[in-house]
């Protein structure tokens, strides 16, 4: 069974201020772009279970925490505090090309990206023809990825990122599946994805797509739950909030 468990889970950063050798020279020479050492409290003691069937849709203002609150559960952020259970396959929808090595082929990092998703060597072996041939950059797959434009680049990320059916999918919206002939594909993809996922965890700003596609809304504020709901109830209270 898959499920997102988080029990008071909490993220802290440090912010460290970097001292210039000019700062020492000529004292008082940053005061216009100065900030203390500080932490920043990304996540503050979250607590929420999500299930098998649920779609969720995370909203709120820029700076509210939704992109960390995907990443930790994708485990690219470790907790500080607290106690974080995901049970499931994950495939995520954000930083697609996270792990890519600019040096290596197109081939490559398909095989290296294919293990990062928890792919054994045997299944990704399997599945890279599949991904070449979605991906329709062909000859481009020898050259390594340094040379690629930004569209092939996302079509490499993209096609090996969906290359999995997952139990857990993390979407950011805001990703762009590259040049205008491969976006009907994509889309295609996407909502398979979506249909075949036990469990959906989507960011987004478009309170339209979080009442059409969730049946939950958390609304993040501050790295805390403000408002956790249906999302007609959630997104209609947001919306509010930020008209005042």
């Amino acid at each position: 069974m898959s499920i997102i468990k988080m029990e008071d889970t909490d993220l802290v950063f440090k912010v460290w201020h970097e001292r210039r050798l000019k700062d020492i020279i000529v004292p008082g020479s940053n005061q216009f772009n100065r900030y203390e050492d500080a932490t920043v409290h990304a996540l503050d003691h979250i607590n929420l279970t999500i299930r098998e069937g649920e779609r969720v849709a995370v909203v709120g203002h820029n700076g509210a925490g939704k992109s960390t609150f995907l990443k930790v559960i994708a485990g690219v952020y470790k907790p500080s505090g607290g106690k974080l259970t995901v049970e499931g396959r994950i495939s995520n929808m954000f930083e697609l090309s996270m792990g890519f090595e600019q040096e290596q082929t197109g081939w490559d990092n398909m095989y290296l990206r294919g293990l990062m998703l928890g792919l054994k060597p045997k299944e990704i072996k399997a599945k890279m023809r599949e991904i070449a041939d979605f991906s329709e950059l062909g000859e481009f797959l020898n050259m390594p990825v340094k040379y690629y434009s930004s569209g092939m680049y996302v079509r490499l990320a993209f096609s090996t990122s969906t290359a999995i059916m997952p139990d857990i999918l993390l979407l950011d919206e805001v990703f762009a599946a590259g040049d205008a002939g491969f976006i009907g594909k994509a889309t295609r993809r996407m909502k398979e994805l979506v249909n075949v996922a036990k469990i959906l965890v989507m960011v987004t700003h478009n309170m339209n797509t979080a009442r059409d596609i969730c049946n939950r809304c958390i609304w993040l504020d501050k790295g805390k739950i403000r408002m956790d709901g249906s999302p007609d109830e959630v997104t209609k209270a947001y919306l509010e909030y930020v008209k005042k």
